[in-house]
Formats: C-alpha cells, structure tokens, sequence
C-alpha cells in the first residue's frame, strides 16, 4: 500500500489544453480567461459564463455543442451529462478509459473552473423557501466532487479565492501544473463543497442531537494558551472588529476580549460603562456620567491587575479618557467609536491593540470541547433585572441597593464560578473568582476589597449560585454587606432568610443561577 502511494505522487507534470468555466460570478475571471486562450487552451462553458467570454472577443465552445442537449429546467440542468463528467473523470493512465473516450467521442477537460450559487448569502438575506431552494447548486457541486476526486489528472478551481493562485501557476509553469498543485486544488476545492453541503443540511436541519459546523477561514496564532502550543482562530474577526493599531492578536488576547465583549453587553443600553479585564475575569467595572469617570473608577478597583489587562467601553473614547488609558501599560483596548485625537494619543504605544467593536450578533450557542467530543449549549442570555427580583426578606433593598445588586448580578454571571461580587454606587469593589467554595470566594472578595482600602459598608453582593448555608451571608454582613442577590434554590434556603431577617439584611432571589465554567 505504501509503495502505491508513493507512485501516485510521483505523477508527471500535465498541461492544461482545455478548460470548462461556468460560474455564478464573474468577478476576477477574465484575466484567466486571457491567460487561457493566449495558451491555447479550449474553452468551454454555458449560459452567463459563455456570454462573458464572448464579450471579451475570445472563442467559446457551447457545452450544448458537446451534449447535443440544451439547458431545461429553467437552467436547473445544464452541464448533468456523461460527456462533460466523462471528460472531467477519466483516467488518462487506464487503457479501458482512454478507449471509452474515443468510442463515445468525449472531450478531454483538463481544467474545471466553477463555483456554487450563494446559498449562505440567500438565507441570510431573508428570501422566501423557495429562492433558497433555487440556491441549492446541484451541477456546480458535482462538477467540484468530480474535478477533485480526479485530481490526478485535472485540475479544478471551485472558488474565487483560487483565482490569483491558479492565474500565478499557468503564468509562471506555461499552463502546466504538478500532481502537487492539483492536489492542493482538490483539497481547497473539497472545503468548498462540504462546507456548502454543511450550510445546508444545517437549513434543513431540525435534530438538535446532529451538529455540524464549517467555518471557511482560520488564522494562525503565534501560539496557544502557551508557547508550546500550537494556536488557531477560526471565525470572522474582521465582522466584529475593525482593528486600528498594534501587534496581531495572541491566543490569550482573543479569550480576554471575547470575555469583555460578553461582559460589556450586559451594559449595553446602561450610562457610560468601563471595564478591565485580567484572565478573562472583570478586575475593574464602573457606571458614571462620563467615560472618563468610569475609566478611573474601574482602574481604582484593582490597578495592580489591570496592568496588561484588556479594556473595553460601551460608548465613544475621548481624548480625555485617551489620556488617562496612555498612562496604563494595556493589551487591548476596545471600544464603539474613538475620537480622532484619542486615537492618535493611543497609537503613541506601538503593540497596542486598538479596536472598534461593530454591532454584530453573537453565535446563540457556545461549543467547547470535552473527553473525546464536545460540549454544546444555549448561550446564558438572561440578565438578571428589577423584573427578576424577589424580595424574600422583611428589609426591602432601598433603590441605590437595587441599582447596585443589578450591577453586580451583571459582572457575577460574566465572573469564574464560584465567584463573588461586591458593589457599591455603580462600581466593582471586588470580587472572589474561581473558588472552590462561594465561602473561599467570599473570603477572596473581602481580603481583596481590604486591600485596595474599599469600605464595604453598605456595600451589595451578589452570588452566581445559591446558599445551601448560612455561613455567607455571616460573613457578608460582618463586612458590612447590607443587600444580597443570589438565584435562590436551596432546600436550607430558610437559614440564609432567618439570618438576613435577624440582622436586618435585605435579601432577593432573582430564579436564575449564573455558574461559568
């Protein structure tokens, strides 16, 4: 078997004499089309494609004139016929082929150029069923399976993104090409096909225990998670993102932006919001009249780990904010929209990464892998708000409590489990993350807020999952914790209830726990 292989890919170089083009868009084609007759190569093709080559002044053989049939069907059937898959698939080293092709007269087709019907781009349109079914390429899709299967004998090129390289090739080696560049051909020209038939099944597809995904374009990453690590990212960053300045994004730079992208959506329609990001966890969060203001809020939070953190808004950056963020030693800074002047002050830093967040809806479910396999499920779309809310202490939360219970509810479900988070007046004191025990985050969450000088009196705290004991709440309001959010839950519920109601702390279950892992 080896040694089989091993011959196959010592194939000869071939030349290209014939050529079949039928493709939805022109764009790109005609410098190869020029090539190609300066070449000498036969030229055949149907419907818009032949009437484009026509136009350019270059001879055209009609596939009908191969078939002896014309295009039926409104064009449904066009090139669905033994003598253009014939001379697509036969091989040139069997006999009993080669003998084939003169009994039944079939044209050698040495190069299919091909694309599909925009069937992503349909369905993203909003058409109606039935132009989406019109876009399901059947001739384009099997003369890509063709040519590729028969790549040791043909070459086919089933997207635009192909152009440049196969006009290079025919430029460069006189319109021969290698077992080696069909190959590669072949392997791209597959790509296409399954991830077009991937993008229909998943139309059809209604079986949520069935899942397939197909991304067309990846990137390759300095590394992973580590240096020894090989990395990739795969996805439209350039959908979400339009990048200004700085260095390419790192492995651990994506995780933390996605991170801040998830977290400041939840302030999305509140007053001008700042984050700070470490290790994909909020060290600095604050709500105030001005960007500016809630920048120093947020980097008051925890300036020690904020430095190397990724920054994210929800609105415009000033120059003013500009300025104070120039001082701070930062990865990434994210925000909507920049004034010129703040731009220019933040470019002073040569790898920072400045990005402008565009509106762009995120996947509705998140994918991570597990074992040997992976772990699907709806993305955590629920935002704890006032309409959540129920009071299941004798103390009501005041208004500013409410406000600030929200505010913490929101960094909390955005926060490593078993987390903790302390609010007050719109800004982040701190928080306990990851944590084996909501005890040990709690503990965490009033060390750190001690350190940085943060009085917790009044403050309010919010937990991403329920109490199974008192113990939290002891210790909330020994800290000077006067309002707690948490999904409530627990069958010892009422131990957490008494104690609040026994040393007047307010108390509210919101029915939702918010665990990230």
């Amino acid at each position: 078997m080896q040694s089989e292989n091993h011959n196959y890919t010592m194939s000869t170089t071939k030349t290209i004499q014939s050529a079949l083009i039928s493709v939805f868009s022109k764009d790109g084609l005609e410098p190869i089309v020029r090539k190609l007759h300066e070449q000498n190569v036969t030229l055949y093709s149907t419907g818009g494609t032949e009437d484009f080559i026509k136009n350019l002044g270059i001879p055209v053989v009609p596939v009908e004139d191969i078939t002896s049939f014309p295009e039926i069907l409104g064009g449904r059937v066009k090139t669905l016929h033994p003598k253009i898959f014939g001379g697509i698939l036969n091989r040139q080293d069997d006999e009993s082929d080669v003998q084939q092709m003169k009994e039944f007269d079939i044209p050698q087709i040495d190069l299919v150029i091909v694309d599909l019907y925009p069937f992503e781009k349909t369905v993203a349109s909003g058409a109606s069923e039935q132009e989406i079914i019109e876009k399901i390429d059947i001739g384009g899709i099997s003369l890509i399976r063709a040519g590729a299967k028969n790549f040791k004998d043909t070459v086919i090129v089933a997207s635009v993104n192909e152009y440049s390289l196969l006009l290079d090739l025919i430029t460069e080696q006189n319109g021969a090409t290698t077992l080696e560049n069909r190959r590669l051909f072949a392997t791209k020209a597959f790509h296409v096909s399954s991830h077009y038939d991937g993008a229909i099944f998943n139309y059809f597809n209604t079986d949520e225990t069935i899942y397939k995904e197909s991304i067309a374009g990846g990137q390759i990453l300095r590394y992973g998670e580590n240096p020894h690590q090989k990395g990739f990212f795969f996805g439209d960053f350039d959908a979400m993102f339009k990048k200004v300045h700085g260095k390419e994004l790192s492995y651990n730079n994506l995780l933390d932006v996605d991170a801040a992208v998830n977290l400041i959506n939840e302030f999305k329609t509140d007053g001008p919001t700042f984050a700070i990001l470490k290790h994909n966890n909020a060290c600095g969060l604050a709500s105030r009249k001005t960007i500016s203001e809630a920048y120093l809020a947020a980097l008051a939070c925890d300036p020690t780990s904020a430095f190397g953190g990724v920054l994210i808004a929800n609105t415009k950056i000033d120059l003013a904010t500009a300025q104070e963020i120039n001082k701070l030693f930062c990865e990434v800074v994210i925000a909507p929209s920049y004034d010129d002047d703040a731009i220019e002050v933040l470019q002073e830093k040569k790898n920072r990464i400045i990005l402008v967040q565009n509106e762009v809806e995120l996947p509705s479910r998140q994918v991570r892998t597990c074992l040997n396999g992976l772990l699907i499920q709806d993305r955590n779309n629920i935002t704890d708000n006032k309409e959540h809310l129920k009071t299941v202490t004798t103390t009501e939360p005041t208004a500013q409590e409410i406000e600030d219970l929200i505010f913490a509810s929101k960094i909390c479900k955005n926060t490593k489990s078993n987390t903790i988070v302390f609010a007050k007046n719109g800004t982040l004191i701190s928080s306990g993350t990851g944590q084996t025990s909501r005890v040990d985050a709690l503990v965490q969450a009033v060390d750190k807020a001690k350190a940085f000088g943060f009085d917790l009196t009044g403050a309010s705290m919010a937990s991403d999952a329920f109490f199974p004991f008192p113990d939290c709440v002891e210790l909330a309001k020994k800290a000077g914790i006067t309002a707690v959010i948490q999904p409530g839950g627990s069958i010892k519920d009422e131990l957490s209830i008494n104690y609040c109601n026994e040393n007047n702390l307010a108390m509210v279950f919101t029915g939702t726990r918010h665990f990230k892992h």
